[in-house]
Parts: structure tokens; sequence; C-alpha cells
């Protein structure tokens, strides 16, 4: 066994010849980064640098989780109830040092639409069960494949996301009053909204342009201050001081509480499970790629490394238990993350010392919640909303390749004006096939023609062989070599190669040696070539397979006798040449 096939086979950690490392078990696999973190040792220098963190998130989140709440269609106390039980779960079972969960912008749609349809029992009811499905596909490892969703629809559906937020914000924006309720579909939305013109309010918009403005100016010029929370404050003292006309989260919705509520299952009802059911679906694919795309983005940060299905199975936990407790969906957030790791965050500690810091604020300042303008949270929203939107990447992508822009024009557009999850589905099946067209056309296949030998001293012989005549051209005997990966994409261009010349010659010789993976399909065509050959009297010989490629090959039948599998072309020619002097005829 050569070197190079001893490193692909290796097993042992740290061996001689190998540079692979055993699989992790059952237990390492989902064992929470805060165990890993105390295994490491945590002292009080640790603690101090979660402590600072988790204040420095918590303060961020606490506007942000009821402002995202409202816009959701429910109270602003659910917001905080997902970010406190969410959070703190997410961060204590998770498998990101770095997580900080709560309730996402990107949820808010769905949210919305699942409110409005069935209530808030229907809602807490989806959203435990997308809690189910993500514990299980935890379980099941499925974690691992959401990272294959193509970078242009993580882009356009995340720009989607940020349209929609911002449109349905444009109501509170600028005090819009609205005769009926508001649509959910956004073309409908515009309509009602630009029907809506002449009932603007002034204050309403001051409001917001003033919140707006001073989170911008904060960001700029003391970007470790919090601006959202700053803005939101200021936005409320004027109100109450100016007694703007202005709707504030008292005069809608009567305050928040100032303390959790007692947990309690939502109602069970099998008709009701059954319509609910899409619903949980799309909060379950769509809470999975939110938290591990935050993950991911941590680990781009930290040079660290996360478990995606511990991480999947912690969200599933905790919207389990958020939904026990009234929570709405909660997720890993990618600005709230960024901003844990940039206030120097240690490990998990600090994303569960985030949600009991906001279940003080909730416990101390709750009443001071009823003087917090409406036009301010969603002024808070419109900025959150252009701070999604990776405008960078969106420029990139459109001049990279008609093939990317595509991808990203269609999940963007479906995710605006049609559905979020047929707009990531979609997006996802045009990248699969762009990748399908792509790589059907790096497989190659080429006549063999051996590399010229080295010019080195003649002393130096090595393992050079003797030159013979007949190794120049043998009219008999035709080599042809796949090189690439062999799937259903290429197996039509393949298949009409080898079908032209695999009876052509007296020996045929295929070699694999440059074929990283074969798929069932590729399997077939090449045991259609076999038997084509084998009918016409062919010696058929299939060089360089890897274990993996020849086990797909056996399980088709395409084995002796009427193939023969040897490890390189020369040893195959030495095969036919012994063969040739010894039969009786020569």
């Amino acid at each position: 066994m050569d070197a190079s096939r001893q490193v692909q086979t290796g097993s042992t950690a740290g061996g001689p010849g190998t540079d692979r490392f055993p699989e992790p078990t059952f237990l390492e696999l989902f064992t929470p980064k805060l165990v890993t973190v105390f295994r490491e040792g945590y002292h009080w220098p640790q603690f101090r640098a979660d402590a600072i963190a988790g204040l420095t998130v918590a303060i961020v989140a606490l506007p942000l989780s009821m402002a995202i709440a409202i816009a959701s269609g429910v109270s602003p106390e659910r917001g905080l109830f997902t970010a406190i039980i969410g959070g703190f779960l997410i961060s204590a079972l998770g498998g990101s040092r770095f997580q900080i969960g709560g309730p996402a912008g990107a949820f808010i749609v769905l949210v919305a639409a699942t409110a409005h349809l069935h209530g808030i029992e229907g809602l807490l009811l989806a959203t435990m069960m997308s809690g189910v499905f993500m514990l299980v596909g935890g379980y099941l490892r499925l974690g691992t494949y959401i990272k294959f969703i193509p970078y242009p629809v993580t882009v356009g559906f995340t720009a989607g996301i940020a349209v929609i937020i911002f449109a349905s914000q444009l109501k509170e924006l600028f005090g819009l009053t609205l005769e009926g309720a508001e649509p959910g579909e956004f073309v409908e939305k515009l309509a009602v909204l630009s029907a809506a013109a002449p009932t603007v309010n002034a204050a309403a918009v001051t409001v917001a342009a003033l919140t707006i403005g001073a989170i911008l100016i904060l960001k700029r010029l003391r970007p470790g201050w919090p601006g959202m929370l700053i803005a939101v404050v200021a936005a409320s003292l004027a109100a109450t001081l100016f007694a703007l006309p202005v709707e504030t989260i008292g005069t809608r919705f009567g305050g928040i509480p100032r303390s959790l509520p007692l947990p309690s299952l939502p109602v069970f009802d099998g008709e009701l499970m059954l319509a609910i059911l899409p619903d949980a679906i799309a909060f379950a694919l769509l809470g999975s790629i939110e938290s591990l795309l935050s993950a991911v983005v941590a680990d781009g940060m930290t040079g660290r490394r996360h478990r995606s299905n511990c991480e999947l199975v912690a969200q599933g936990v905790a919207n389990i238990v958020s939904a026990l407790f009234g929570g709405i969906c909660a997720t890993g957030t990618i600005a709230r993350t960024a901003t844990n790791v940039r206030a120097g965050a240690h490990g998990p500690v600090a994303g569960m010392l985030h949600a009991l810091f906001l279940l003080g604020f909730m416990l101390v300042a709750a009443p001071l919640a009823s003087y917090i303008p409406l036009a301010a949270l969603a002024g808070v929203l419109a900025v959150v909303a252009w701070n999604m939107v990776e405008k960078q990447a969106f420029a990139a992508l459109i001049r990279s390749s008609r093939g990317d822009a595509l991808v990203l024009l269609v999940t963007f557009l479906l995710v605006v004006f049609r559905d979020l999850t047929e707009g990531i589905v979609v997006g996802f099946a045009l990248g699969a096939v762009l990748f399908i067209n792509r790589m059907s056309k790096t497989i190659a296949v080429e006549a063999h023609v051996p590399a010229p030998l080295d010019d080195v001293a003649d002393r130096t012989n090595g393992d050079r062989y003797a030159y013979h005549a007949e190794s120049a051209s043998d009219p008999h005997t035709v080599i042809y070599r796949i090189s690439g990966a062999f799937f259903f994409g290429a197996a039509a261009t393949v298949g009409s190669v080898l079908d032209r010349i695999a009876d052509q010659r007296r020996n045929f010789i295929l070699d694999c040696s440059a074929v990283p993976f074969l798929d069932s399909t590729a399997a077939s065509v090449i045991e259609g070539t076999v038997r084509k050959a084998h009918r016409a009297g062919v010696r058929f010989f299939i060089t360089g397979a890897s274990e993996q490629t020849r086990r797909m090959l056996v399980t088709h039948n395409v084995r002796p006798p009427q193939v023969r599998y040897k490890a390189t072309i020369e040893a195959a020619l030495r095969q036919l040449k012994t063969e040739d002097e010894t039969r009786p005829d020569q």
C-alpha cells in the first residue's frame, strides 16, 4: 500500500503516515460547548469577560426583542420571554461558544402570518412542534447538511427578509392609520399603505427619523456605545416630555409584565396540528439555517469550530421550552452573536448571563417600557433591516456569473413576493442544478498517453523499465482515463464516449485513478459498457479504482469474469502480455 493510500485509510490521530482523526463518538458530538469550556478551566477572569459581554448584548437585545415581537404581531413581552428562556437554553446546551439566541427578524413574516391565521395558541403549538423537528434533526445529524445551502441563496434570502421587515415597519414609521387589518402580502401591503398616505403622523415620522439618526451617528462616533438603547430611551423621553401624539407600548399593549409567566402546555388539537404543520416545518427549517449561519459567522470571527448537530438539539429544546413560557420562535442571531464576540466573550456563560440580565431589566424596569414609542422601535428595525442586507456580497454575486446571479435574484424575488420557504427551496434547487451543470463539465474521458520520463542521469534508473517497441503502439489495446467526479450529471457524456470505443479493440483498459467519486448512475453506465465489451469478446480491465469506487461498481455487477481490477495500467498491460504469451495460438 502506497503512502497516499495510507493517508486516505488511516484511522488514528497522530499516527505515522496518516492525517485523519478518529470518528467522534455520539457523546462527543452532542457535548455542549459549556461543558467543554468548564473542562478547559473556568475562573474569575473568564467570568468577568463573559459578564461584560453578556451585559453588552442584553442592552442591545432589550429594545430589539420587543420590536421584533411587535412586528411579528404579538405583544412585546413575548419577545422578552423568548430572549430570556430561549437565549439561556441555546447558550447552555448549544454547540457554539458564542451563540446568542432569541427572537430574530427573519421570523417576523412567518410568525405574523401564523399568529394571524391560527391565533396565539396555534403559534405556540407551531413553535413547540418546530422545536421537536429541530431536536430530531439534530440527533439524526442533519445539521451537517445545512452548510450545503449555496451562498447566493443565503444572500438573496437575507436581502429578501430585510425588504419584508422594512415594509412591515412602514405603518409605524409614518404613523399611518388603516381602515382595516394590514395585509401580509408585499404588493397588497404597499397598496394599502399608499392609500393611507394622507394619514401620516408628523410626530411619528419625527420620532422614527431621530431614532434612526441617533443610531447611525452613535455607530460612527461612539461605536462602543449601545446606540439602539440610547436612541430608544431618548425617543421615549422626548415623546413623554413634549406629549407627542404617538402610539406607545402602553397605549397599544398596556405595558409589559414584571415577571415570567408559569409554564403551560398549548392546546394539543389534531386538526390544529395538521393545519400548522407547514408553519412548524418552515420555523424549523428557517431556525436551523439562521442559527447555523450565525454559528459559522462566530467561527469565522474567532477561529473556533461549532458542533452543528449539538446546536440543532439546543435550538429544539429552546423552542419547546420557549413555547411553554409563551415565547415565540428562538434562534441564533447573527448581529447579537457578533456583538457578543466583539465584546470579548469567552464562552457560553456570556449568553446565559445575557438572558439573566434581560430578566433583571424586565423585573426592574417593566413599567418604564410603557413609554417607548412604537415609531422608535420601528426605527430600530429599519436599521436592522438595512444592516441585514449584505450589499457588497449582493453586488459581487450579480457580477460574478449568470448562474449565481440567477440563483440570487430568484431567491430574493420569491422571498419578497411569494414565500420564505418557497424562496429557500427553489433557490437551493437552482443552486444544485447549477452545481451539477458545472461539475458535469469538469469530467474528461481521454486516451491514455504515458507521461514522459524525467531527464535524469542513466545511473539513477530507479523503477524505469527497459523500452519495448510493442508498448509504444499496441493495435489491439486501447487505454482510456476518466478524470473528475463521475456522477449522474456526467453519465450521458461519458457513456456515449465509452460506447463508441468499448468493442473496437481486443483489449480495453479503463483507468479510474483520477475519479474521486462515482455514483450509482455512473456505475450503471460502466456496467453497460462492460456487458457490451464482454459480448464482443473484449478483455476489460479497470485500473486505479479506489475502494469506494470498486465497492460501488461491484454492487452494480461490474465484477469478474466480465471485468478484472488492477492497481495500475502497467499491471494490466503485464497481465495481458502474460496471457498472450501463454495462449496456444501464439
